[in-house]
């Protein structure tokens, strides 16, 4: 089953997506995600410039080979652009083996580990009223658990709130430059524990609560931080520091029982390697995409498994629904899959160019059982939508230092 084809397609239907379309010599075709939020172009370039000429020919079936002449071929390994683009790849012949197979992906990997995917929504807010009234909308839908993410008083553009804006779409796809936003940890210490308090005291603990620090504090900072939020026994806190420097998940793990979630930016096993194997994390964030495709995704969750570490993917909306689905199968099948970040059902625009169906009943989603991924992308309706380049936020300190994000 031989590749005559690929073709990259660049939309903008609300937000910049990166499509890969694999296709073979009897027109069995795959879709794949490859977008890398702000750097979109440069995965094109490389997919179009060093990979579509190398797999012409090649047979769409030998999904492990392609995946390891495409990684280890290049001298210039790992990185979130080169990543993402062999990402792409592998989700499209993972959806060709499944169309031909006439199985959805999740069954060729061992069948379902259970009924459903537990998803956790977002509940933003510019107050801490705000946030609980949507956090009270979320627990009606269904939801089993919730983000909480608030606006600092007296800081404008809180990053991973709204910043006034009401549609994700809207917010992530008009920033044609990197906006610039002011941070103060003082500030932020003060105020995070006060928004848990008063969530617990109004809505109880049945409910999942996270939340995402982007980052932003030191090691023995985001330790005070997860001491203080101990009370209000959360899910998970994310991204309490980088991860480029893996030790500072050991200096948190030894002054709080606070579970620990990182790893979006991941880009291989390797990332996560001594987090891992330290039991310094309990969740992964690793997305497919952004991971290498599923090929690697899924011995990055057995490695994950023999540490009691569970599997928690990104799920932003700068990922297309190629990749929500993705997850999809790759959730039901893990063993030791723990949540999924899940920011709705997207925007008209959205589901005019890509067509699928999930459901959630009781904080599970659920989808068709469809060969492949099951969802289609729709190549007219893309054109409608160009791509229009746009920014995360760039985060400095008071007096002007540059911060992480």
């Amino acid at each position: 089953m031989k590749i005559k084809d690929i073709k990259v397609f660049v939309c903008c239907p609300g937000r910049n997506f990166v499509t890969v379309k694999v296709i073979t010599e009897d027109g069995t075709y795959g879709l794949g995600d490859a977008t890398l939020n702000g750097r979109e172009m440069a995965v094109v370039a490389y997919l179009e410039e060093h990979i579509v000429p190398c797999l012409l020919g090649r047979d769409a079936h030998q999904i492990e080979d392609i995946w390891q002449y495409l990684y280890k071929g290049a001298y210039w390994q790992n990185g979130a652009v080169s990543m993402a683009a062999i990402g792409a790849i592998d989700m499209a012949l993972w959806d060709i083996k499944g169309k031909l197979a006439n199985m959805p992906v999740y069954q060729l990997l061992g069948g379902k580990s259970r009924k459903g995917v537990t998803v956790y929504g977002h509940a933003n807010g510019e107050t801490i009223e705000e946030v609980l009234n949507n956090l009270g909308t979320f627990i009606k839908e269904g939801y089993k658990a919730v983000r909480l993410q608030c606006t600092i008083p007296n800081t404008k553009g809180t990053y991973g709130t709204m910043e006034g804006k009401k549609n994700y779409y809207e917010l992530q796809g008009n920033r044609p430059l990197p906006p610039e936003q002011v941070w103060s940890t003082d500030r932020y210490m003060n105020f995070i524990p006060e928004l848990f308090k008063q969530a617990r005291e109004k809505f109880g603990y049945e409910i999942a609560l996270c939340h995402d620090v982007h980052s932003r504090l030191t090691p023995i900072e985001a330790s005070r931080l997860c001491k203080l939020l101990e009370p209000y026994k959360l899910l998970f806190i994310e991204d309490a520091v980088t991860t480029e420097n893996a030790e500072g998940y050991k200096v948190i793990r030894e002054h709080t029982d606070t579970p620990l979630a990182t790893g979006e930016k991941f880009n291989t096993l390797w990332d996560a390697k001594e987090m891992i194997q330290n039991q310094w994390i309990d969740y992964v964030r690793t997305a497919v995409p952004h991971g290498g495709g599923l090929t690697p995704l899924k011995k990055l969750a057995d490695f994950a498994s023999l540490h009691h570490v569970r599997m928690a993917p990104h799920g932003a909306p700068d990922l297309s629904p190629v990749c929500v689905m993705a997850h999809m199968h790759f959730n039901l099948w893990a063993p030791n899959f723990g949540v999924q970040e899940f920011i709705g059902f997207g925007t008209p625009e959205l589901n005019e160019v890509f067509q699928y169906k999930i459901e959630l009943k009781e904080g599970l989603l659920y989808m068709d059982d469809k060969p492949g991924w099951g969802i289609d992308f729709v190549e007219e309706a893309a054109k409608k939508y160009p791509y229009k380049r746009s920014y995360l936020p760039v985060n400095r300190l008071e007096d002007g230092t540059l911060w992480n994000w």
